[in-house]
């Protein structure tokens, strides 16, 4: 992978991109169900669910069912989500397969790394932490460090700004329809992980490449910047 000068980034998403978090999220979803006498959902059900923060999952896993919560006691139920998930985030949760090599091939060319998330920054210093990968990232961008998130490109600009990259230096990497539509508004390239949970017209959105596993990540930013260059 051919080496680029500093103050270029690459910004991942992190539930469906980086990390295989869906097991988790699906089995905390479940205890809310079944609170409301509710039955589970396959596991590729729920990965569809995902992408959009928690109250947007539990909303999606209550509404097919048929059934819909009054806002209190939807806020309860969220309220009571996240402790759940909080207290389980790592009980199945790991990095995707290839992933800890390719950040670290994409670091030793010279690329800033940082998360773009909508899990909120805290729990995702958490997970990171856990997994060993935190120290990698040049910043994390949660759901609650700006006013905005994803799809809303201040999201991403934000987190750039963080690390004082400007978005026509940096590509985003995500799962799903967001993080393509921020990458987009906000002036950055962006390339599609089709392994993960979300599903897009990632062409249509914009990205610049799709990769199916995380070993093709290094060879796509190499890529998508060498075309960067050429203009």
């Amino acid at each position: 992978m051919p080496s680029f000068a500093p103050r270029r980034a690459v910004c991942l998403d992190l539930d469906g991109t980086l990390i295989d978090s869906a097991p988790d999220l699906a089995t905390a979803l479940h205890r809310r169900l079944a609170a409301h006498g509710l039955a589970p959902h396959p596991l590729a059900a729920v990965k569809r669910m995902i992408g959009d923060g928690a109250r947007v999952l539990l909303s999606r896993g209550v509404a097919a069912h048929g059934v819909t919560l009054d806002e209190a006691v939807l806020a309860a139920e969220v309220a009571a989500y996240i402790r759940d998930y909080d207290a389980h985030a790592l009980d199945e949760t790991r990095p995707f397969p290839g992933a800890v090599e390719a950040l670290d091939q994409i670091a030793a060319a010279g690329f800033l790394l940082a998360i773009v998330t909508t899990k909120p920054e805290a729990p995702t210093h958490t997970i990171l932490r856990a997994l060993g990968l935190d120290s990698r990232f040049a910043t994390v961008a949660g759901g609650d460090s700006f006013p905005v998130r994803k799809p809303d490109p201040g999201h991403l600009s934000g987190a750039l700004a963080r690390i004082g990259v400007a978005p026509r230096d940096a590509v985003m990497v995500g799962d799903h329809r967001n993080d393509l539509l921020a990458a987009r508004g906000a002036g950055a390239a962006s390339i599609f992980a089709a392994y993960g949970y979300g599903e897009a017209d990632h062409a249509a959105l914009g990205a610049a490449a799709a990769i199916a596993g995380f070993g093709e990540l290094p060879g796509a930013v190499a890529s998508v910047f060498q075309a960067l260059a050429a203009g």
